[in-house]
């Protein structure tokens, strides 16, 4: 019997591709999968690595702001409408699962317009303006947070939690200290910046560096073109531009985290069970997501937080300092929260379409 086929869609930024690698890894063996993205997006380089067929359109950006861009941009969506539609007619998906962001749009208003079904999942505590968009045209909304529900019809939302990849679950602690050069003797704390890093982040770190070496192995995901070679060979610190086969060990062996408030990152580290310090990003870079998102993990009790207008290398060491004292407290109440069961959720809802 042939496959189904299931077309993935979502873009923009690693957080709006990150969960749907984790699903296609757990379907792909029963389901004819296909992407739609952008042309020119991290998601296309994201996407090739995993051997997927993958399809670029025409895709603007959905700005909250007044732009000249905008113009050209409603342009650039309806020819994005158009190539998708030729895509989806052509490769008859029997679903399309969407992770929102801006190229996800015109690939939701085609596949209504051929009666495909669609599915959409939002990560963060408010949704996005895609999927703002996208939600009307949905057979089926999955979120992340229990409070995102509100912003959705009752009739077709429901909160699952964030699907987390089964790989980053299996990492080995032992792997993880001898890849970074480590002891036993010392906690690790690990720096995640995002994928571009984080630039105020990596400043007051470095920084700090000697009050928290005398703490503290450090493993420094600084993003990319971020290395500071002069740091190179100091005891006790590491730093990489990013992490692929190896940050399931390196995260397997960590202690503590000091991470941006990106819905799949502090998912995942709920999911291992690492007390986290998170530094949002401000409304300045973003929409505030980060920083609900943040403060919800604050108040359930798995996280503290550090807004970054506060960041400074006195607050940082205080907040390692609390959340060190915590750290058993938080791990507990990790160990007792309901979330890791989204992935297994969302493969039994897209497999009863098979």
């Amino acid at each position: 019997m042939a496959k189904k086929t299931i077309v993935f869609t979502g873009g923009g930024s690693a957080g709006h591709v990150t969960p749907n690698l984790a699903i296609i890894s757990e379907i792909r063996n029963d389901w004819d999968i296909q992407y739609i993205g952008s042309k020119k997006g991290i998601e296309k380089e994201l996407i090739k690595k995993i051997a997927v067929p993958y399809h670029g359109i025409s895709s603007g950006k959905l700005r909250r702001y007044i732009d000249l861009e905008n113009v050209k941009d409603i342009f650039r969506v309806l020819k994005g409408c158009l190539d998708a539609r030729r895509i989806l007619k052509k490769l008859k998906p029997d679903l399309v699962f969407s992770k929102g962001g801006f190229v996800s749009v015109p690939v939701i208003i085609a596949a209504r317009s051929l009666k495909i079904p669609i599915f959409i999942h939002e990560s963060d505590m408010t949704p996005g303006l895609a999927n703002k968009i996208s939600q009307r045209f949905a057979d089926k909304i999955f979120t992340s947070f229990e409070e995102t529900e509100k912003y959705f019809p009752k009739s077709k939302v429901k909160a699952i939690g964030s699907p987390i990849r089964k790989e980053i679950l299996q990492g080995s602690e032992e792997k993880g200290r001898r890849f970074l050069g480590f002891h036993s003797g010392r906690p690790i704390l690990t720096i995640m910046g995002g994928s571009l890093g984080a630039r105020k982040i990596n400043e007051v770190v470095r920084g700090s560096l000697k009050q928290l070496t005398a703490k503290y192995q450090i493993a420094h995901l600084c993003g990319k073109n971020n290395l500071d070679p002069s740091l190179e060979g100091i005891s006790g610190y590491r730093q990489f531009e990013y992490m692929h086969e190896e940050l399931a060990d390196v995260l397997a062996a960590t202690d503590l985290v000091i991470t941006r408030g990106g819905s799949n990152a502090i998912f995942e580290f709920l999911a291992l069970g690492i007390p986290m310090l998170i530094i949002p990003l401000g409304l300045q870079q973003s929409r505030g997501d980060q920083i609900l998102n943040a403060k919800a993990f604050a108040e359930k009790g798995f996280s503290l937080t550090l807004e970054e207008e506060q960041l400074t290398s006195e607050s940082l060491l205080k907040h390692l300092e609390t959340l060190d004292q915590k750290s058993g407290e938080i791990h507990m109440t990790m160990k007792q929260s309901q979330q890791g069961e989204a992935l297994q959720t969302l493969v039994t809802e897209i497999n009863k379409y098979r």
